[in-house]
């Protein structure tokens, strides 16, 4: 039986402000919970018994049997599933050293749950391990957001902090940015390290950022000088250029499917 307390516990970390509080978040469905539970310290669970019993050992502090109507109750989501868990929010350092090593992906300002959630999806995808934010991107552990990474936020390490006084620290790494200005990306050389900064839906990148913006990148439209959408969302121009950062890494071998 799940309580009425409990329910308002659930409920309340739809705000950011329970969320800071409790260092909390939520997290619904039966494989995204069960995606998350290995990589993060679940506070609590609430599930159906026939769900339960299909699990191998759970690693919860408190495991509460609930029937569909209690679900429902504490549910976010327009149709509730099997579960729901409340998992601790987790500590990371961010280590400049590792920065240095590899790609990482910047978000300027990203607003959307939904495009911020995709774009945790992608950096999973293209084995890009860190993602740093501004203090006014998106919330991670917004439920929102937490349902668009579809588990990837359990494999990739989200930052906040000032990106200027972050970039001025790591001005021997090359940093590039998406902007509609920007040098054709398919003609530029790019780096298997450095920082890929994306920026604001509407705004792009900010001024303070792109200051310290070594290389700025534009995804042509096709054909060339024929008109077509201002731009791209944010998430899909993430997807193209994350692509082109890794086509260069791994070089087509001459197959091909052509007959």
């Amino acid at each position: 039986m799940l309580s009425k307390s409990k329910i308002k516990y659930i409920r309340s970390l739809a705000m950011k402000k329970f969320r800071n509080q409790t260092r909390c978040f939520l997290a619904e469905g039966n494989k995204l919970v069960k995606d998350m539970i290995p990589y993060f310290e679940c506070e609590l669970l609430v599930a159906k018994s026939s769900w339960i019993a299909q699990q191998g050992d759970l690693r919860a502090g408190e495991l509460i049997a609930a029937d569909d109507n209690d679900i429902e109750k504490a549910s976010l989501l327009k149709t509730p599933q099997d579960v729901i868990a409340v998992f601790k929010q987790p500590d990371y350092l961010l280590d400049k050293e590792e920065l240095k090593q590899g790609l990482s992906l910047v978000s300027d300002g990203v607003q959307d749950p939904g495009n911020m959630g995709t774009i945790v999806r992608l950096a999973d995808w293209f084995g890009i391990k860190n993602l740093i934010c501004s203090p006014d991107t998106a919330d991670i552990f917004n439920p929102k957001t937490v349902q668009a990474t579809m588990g990837a936020i359990a494999r990739v390490k989200v930052f906040y902090t000032e990106l200027p006084e972050l970039l001025a620290d790591l001005n021997d790494l090359p940093v590039y940015g998406a902007f509609l200005e920007g040098k054709n990306i398919y003609e530029e050389a790019l780096s298997a390290n450095g920082l890929i900064v994306m920026g604001n839906e509407g705004k792009g990148i900010s001024r303070p950022v792109a200051r310290h913006i070594s290389c700025k990148l534009h995804i042509p439209n096709y054909p060339a000088g024929t008109e077509t959408s201002e731009s791209l969302n944010v998430a899909v121009a993430t997807a193209i250029i994350c692509s082109e950062f890794r086509r260069r890494q791994n070089p087509p071998n001459g197959s091909s499917c052509v007959r």
